[in-house]
């Protein structure tokens, strides 16, 4: 980890407010809070087609780069690979928050690097960053009900009962977010696998 280097946390989703509430765009939720919590305010980055904040996780804590690509899921890595170029961001410290299949609904995990599980975004990034050992805060969505093909659970919105939960799910994703910049991935998965 190099100190003086800011993390680079990526919410995954698909722009546009017709995906705002879909599963896969609970990187996107993740990110909205993190800005609110370090007093940034998403603004379009000209090096990339992305929307930034920056903050500071408490007074001179560490610095986040928050990043919700606007290019649609499977061409994400594009605008995390320019501005973590422009930020110089190792990929040590980027972190990418997004939707997982096979984690149940109300778990959020957290692992570095491994393969993509057929997630999109999370193989374009692997390939623009020519590198899988970013960390990822992985949101458990669960498995679609029935036959329903995965590609359309993910792009369709919470269910009613989910939305009774997603708030503190959002704000648990956030706090693991964190813990990874402040703690690591280890001391994140101690802390928060089966909690």
């Amino acid at each position: 980890m190099t100190e003086d280097a800011p993390w680079l946390v990526v919410g995954l989703g698909n722009p546009g407010r017709e995906h705002a509430a879909n599963r896969h765009n609970v990187g996107f939720m993740v990110a909205d809070l993190l800005a609110k919590r370090v007093g940034g305010k998403f603004g379009r980055q000209k090096r990339a087609v992305a929307e930034v904040a920056e903050g500071r996780m408490g007074f001179g804590g560490p610095k986040l780069i928050l990043v919700k690509p606007l290019t649609f899921m499977n061409l994400s890595g594009a605008p995390v690979v320019a501005l973590c170029q422009f930020f110089k961001v190792p990929v040590e410290q980027v972190i990418a928050v997004h939707d997982e299949l096979d984690v149940p609904y109300g778990e959020v995990r957290v692992k570095r690097g491994g393969g993509e599980g057929g997630h999109n975004g999370l193989r374009s990034m692997s390939k623009s960053l020519a590198s899988k050992e970013y960390a990822r805060v992985r949101f458990g969505i669960g498995r679609p009900p029935g036959r329903q093909d995965p590609a359309d659970f993910v792009l369709a919105d919470f269910s009613g009962v989910e939305r009774k939960e997603l708030e503190f799910l959002v704000d648990r994703a956030a706090d693991v977010v964190e813990a990874v910049v402040g703690e690591g991935v280890e001391w994140a998965q101690n802390k928060y696998h089966g909690s």
